[in-house]
Formats: structure tokens, C-alpha cells, sequence
């Protein structure tokens, strides 16, 4: 494994782009890289900009440690869906002529869920999913084919829809000949559906079981994202040979391969708006580093949405309906997260090439409750994985003779729930103060606790440990109340009622999480790749 850092150097002194460009992009995320390796291969000069010191915002990964005891962690990538022959990941990737190696998890078990009294391992493929669930529950039936009805008919019509996300006749034909109970519930909860299903807790806790992936109670994600989610995983979870990193390398290499530069520790200060368009971007002033503005045909912000909206483009310009909608923006939740250095095989303390998701209890809306209380920061479970497990055959996970652990927890985000203010947050200065120092170590304490639970024996092969809380996610990605999950996919922000591509001033384009083909990986992906369309059709027949 090459080290995640290897082309900071030289990207954070590549000259500022001499002369205008075509495309510049604010914000390093996969689909600000992804838009503009398929807009600079179309030929365009694209330049991206990015404030962190390695491109690919939550797709990157961390070192610790030096040489021959160097450990190497993920920091949001640690599992895809659906990324065999034909699947959507090397779809997306393809387009900018990147092929990547995926390695599958257990398919008897990606994900494993644990309760205070029995497991439950997903399996790959709906049958096999239907088939254990009856298996544990079969007095359920009825609630459970209900439930994998629902599935069926999202991920049909999710598979039918065009590349664009606009539904045509023949979906609409499909929708209400497949897709009624879609029809029913595309603006319900998750939890209003698995209302209809089942009163069983345990049955719609596992039902719920990863949540995580979304960062929501089940009394407000929508149903159609949790299914889309569940969908996405159940053709298939997979790893990148190489680590979490490889994706966001391979895209960046495409960008510039095609003639396109990438600017890091290079934030963007304002988005440029002349005359009711978007005309450029003026950097950030640094001691080293004077403010330059750069002039583009249109630009793109792959950065935080409501930052955007509300902090880079000029107040006074921003139309009021647009301010109240980002003002009125929720975010999703967000994560703790400990990164442990654990000397021997994970394998002989009984892990399996797997993701384990614990839970206190089955009340799923109860542990939102509990581990969402603003200002009282107490998990109610986690998610314990481990890329030495996943990439055994890449080198530089962890040192020889050790495996890299990851242990996560949903808990709240805003910089005051942790002793600190938003701009603290962002600068990095919240780090010395007492008290947000005693409640990270309490917490990193409570993570390595619940390994030990799950596997006995880790707490004295420990040889590394460092933990990371939703300001450094905000320091490093300057994502709102710190979540790496962008826009929190309620009903209200989800599908048709999330922002598109397109902004409030011409020229202006918008990609990311918060955008309307969502959060992960493969959904700022996507966002990446409807922006482009949008901007190269509107470069070559301007209708706005």
C-alpha cells in the first residue's frame, strides 16, 4: 500500500491554474473527483480545489506511526454494495477509466448483527435474506414478505430508472403495475412501514440493523432510502484491494492524466457571482499563501451544501427562498469513531471478514433517543470492522504481526455538544480544552470496552489506539454539525425534495451527499456524474 499523503506535496504546490478554466470545482468529496475526471476526459480544464491535504473527502485514509510500525485507517469507506459484473460502483468508476479490484465479504454474513442475546448474519441475495429471517422468525411471516415486497419493488424500479434519475413513461407504467406498495410509502418513515409489517422488537430491530449506514431513528428515515440501502448491499459488500483511499487516488490520477489540476490546502474563501452568475472562485488567504481568484466558465461546489449556500455565496445576491431552505436544512447523525493497533490475527479472536453491528437493546428508536441527546454524549452501541481483515492481501495496514481495527458509534455532532464553537470547530482549536479531552478519552474507553465484549481478548493485544469525534469530521471536511452523511434523508429531504444539481445563479452547479442521488459512496458518485451531464450539455446548448 502506497502512502495515502504520497501526492500531497506536489498538489499543494501545483501552480494555480494560468488563465481561465472551464470547470472549477470546490471540494475534493468522490463527487467533486468524480465530475471532474468525466468533465476533464470531455475535454474541458478542470481545476478542483480542496482545503484538506489528501483529495477524496470521507474516501481517504490516515497514517500512524512511522515505517516498519506505521498503522494505516479508514476514514468513511468501509464497505460498498453491489460492485460485481454490472454493478453500479464500477459503473461510475469506468466512466473515468478506472477499474478497481473489489474483494467480497462473507456472503453468508457482510453484516453480523448483535443483540444482548442472540446474532443475526445478513447474507448476500434477497432469498437468502427472506430465507433467515423466516429462519429466526417464523412465526412472521407475513410481516416479513411484506417487508422483502417492499425491497423487490424499490430496487426493480431503482434498476429501471435512467442514468439521470428522471422517471420516464415506462417507469411510471412500472410503478403502478410492481410498485404500489412503493407508490403507498415513498413519503413514509421507515418505521410507519414496519408498522404494517410487525410489532415483534426483535424483529424489526434486525430489520433495522444498519441503520448506521444512514444515521437515522426509523421515526424519520424515509423507507425508500432505507430499502435503497438495504438493496444496494444485499447484491453484494465489498472492500477495494488496496484500502479505503484507492477509489478516491484512482479518480484524482484520472483528473489530471486528462489535463486537470488539483489545488490541496487550497479552501475556497467565495464562489464569484457576477451579473446572476456564478463566475469564478477566490481562494482562501493563508500566512503563506495569498487570496487569488480564479475564473471559470461555471463552477461546481462539492463541498458541504449548506456551507455553501449560505457561506460562499455572496449574501446579498442569494435569493431569500434559497437561505430559508439551507437555514432550515437537517443533517443526519454523526460518528465517534476509535482506531486500534492489535498485535496477532483478528481471526483467532474469533472475527470473521465481516462488519459487527452492537446493540445495548432492540428498541431502535431508543437508541437514537439516547445517543442523540444534544449535549449528553452516550452510545448505546457501534460498528466494529477491521481493513486488515477485509485487504489481507495488501501490506500496510497495520505493521507485520498486527491488524488495524475500527470501532464506531453514532453520537451528536454540533461543536456544542462538545465544548466548543462552530469556529473553534473548523480551525481545529477545540482540541486542548479539558473538557472535550475528558469526554474523548471517556467515550475512546467505552469503544475499546465493547470490542473486548465482542472479541475477548483484544484489550491485551493492544498496541495502538487514537479516536476521532464529529469536530474532527468538521475540521477536516468542514461538514455541517459534523456528519459525514450530508443532508439527514427524512421524507421531507429525500427523493424529488432534495436539492438537485443545478444552483440558484447560472453557472452554479451543486454534487455531493446532500444532493438528490444521496449520501455513500456510490451516491456522490452518482451526484458527480449527473453534475457533469448537466454542466456538458449547458456548456454546449446554454439554456439558462
Amino acid at each position: 500500500m502506497l502512502s495515502p499523503t504520497r501526492d500531497t506535496v506536489r498538489r499543494t504546490r501545483a501552480p494555480l491554474p494560468d488563465g481561465d478554466v472551464d470547470v472549477a470545482i470546490v471540494g475534493a468529496g468522490p463527487g467533486g473527483l468524480m465530475a471532474g475526471a468525466i468533465l476533464a476526459r470531455a475535454g474541458l480544464r478542470v481545476a478542483l480545489f480542496e482545503q484538506h491535504y489528501v483529495a477524496g473527502g470521507c474516501v481517504t485514509m490516515f497514517e500512524r506511526g512511522r515505517s516498519e510500525n506505521r498503522y494505516s485507517f479508514d476514514v468513511g469507506l468501509h464497505y460498498v454494495g453491489d460492485c460485481g459484473a454490472g454493478g453500479e460502483l464500477p459503473r461510475l468508476l469506468g466512466l473515468a477509466g478506472v477499474e478497481l479490484n473489489w474483494l467480497p465479504l462473507d456472503p453468508d454474513g457482510f453484516d453480523t448483527l448483535v443483540f444482548p442475546d442472540f446474532e443475526f448474519r445478513v447474507p448476500v441475495g434477497h432469498e437468502a435474506f427472506r430465507d433467515r429471517l423466516l429462519e429466526h422468525f417464523p412465526k412472521e411471516k407475513k410481516g416479513i414478505d411484506r417487508y422483502m415486497r417492499l425491497l423487490l419493488e424499490v430496487d426493480r424500479i431503482s434498476r429501471k430508472m435512467d442514468k439521470s434519475g428522471k422517471p420516464g413513461f415506462g417507469l411510471l407504467a412500472d410503478v403502478l403495475l410492481h410498485g404500489r406498495l412503493l407508490a403507498k410509502y415513498q413519503e413514509s418513515t421507515i418505521g410507519a412501514f414496519l408498522d404494517s409489517c410487525t410489532s415483534d422488537m426483535r424483529l424489526r430491530a434486525v430489520l433495522l440493523g444498519q441503520s448506521g449506514d444512514y444515521g437515522l431513528p426509523p421515526s424519520k428515515c424515509s423507507a425508500m432510502l432505507h430499502a435503497g440501502l438495504v438493496n444496494h448491499y444485499l447484491h453484494g459488500a465489498y472492500y477495494p484491494e488496496g484500502g479505503g483511499q484507492a477509489p478516491s487516488d484512482a479518480l484524482a490520477e484520472a483528473i489530471e492524466a486528462a489535463g486537470g489540476s488539483i489545488h490541496l490546502r487550497r479552501g475556497i474563501a467565495q464562489i464569484l457571482v457576477e451579473n446572476g452568475r456564478a463566475i469564478g472562485v477566490r481562494t482562501e488567504a493563508s500566512c503563506k499563501e495569498p487570496s487569488v481568484e480564479v475564473r471559470a466558465r461555471v463552477v461546481l461546489s462539492n463541498a458541504d451544501l449548506k456551507r455553501t449556500i449560505l457561506e460562499l455565496l455572496p449574501r446579498e445576491s442569494l435569493p431569500d427562498a434559497w437561505r430559508a431552505r439551507a437555514d432550515g436544512f437537517e443533517m443526519a447523525g454523526a460518528i465517534f469513531m476509535t482506531f486500534l493497533g492489535i498485535e496477532g490475527d483478528l481471526a483467532d479472536l474469533g472475527m470473521r471478514n465481516c462488519n459487527y453491528w452492537c446493540f445495548d437493546g432492540y428498541d431502535m428508536e431508543g437508541f437514537y433517543r439516547d445517543a442523540m441527546v444534544q449535549g449528553r454524549v452516550q452510545p448505546r452501541g457501534c460498528y466494529i470492522t477491521s481493513a486488515s481483515m477485509k485487504d489481507r492481501g495488501t501490506e500496510g495496514h497495520a505493521p507485520a504481526g498486527h491488524m488495524g481495527l475500527e470501532i464506531m458509534s453514532l453520537v451528536p455532532g454540533k461543536p456544542s455538544d462538545w465544548g466548543a464553537t462552530d469556529d473553534e470547530a473548523v480551525r481545529g482549536r477545540y482540541r486542548r480544552g479539558g473538557a472535550y479531552r475528558d469526554q474523548k478519552a471517556r467515550i475512546e474507553a467505552q469503544m475499546i470496552d465493547r470490542a473486548e465484549a465482542l472479541l475477548p481478548g483484544v484489550r491485551e493485544r493492544l498496541r495502538f489506539q487514537e479516536s476521532a469525534t464529529p469536530l474532527s469530521q468538521m475540521r477536516y471536511t468542514r461538514a455541517s454539525d459534523g456528519t459525514g452523511y450530508g443532508l439527514a434523508a427524512t421524507p421531507e429531504q429525500f427523493l424529488r425534495h432534495r436539492p438537485g444539481y443545478r444552483g440558484p445563479f447560472d453557472g452554479l452547479y451543486f454534487c455531493g451527499a446532500s444532493t438528490r442521488a444521496g449520501h455513500g459512496v456510490v451516491g456522490a458518485m452518482k451526484s458527480g456524474e449527473a453534475a457533469a451531464k448537466r454542466i456538458l450539455a449547458d456548456l454546449e446548448s446554454p439554456r439558462r
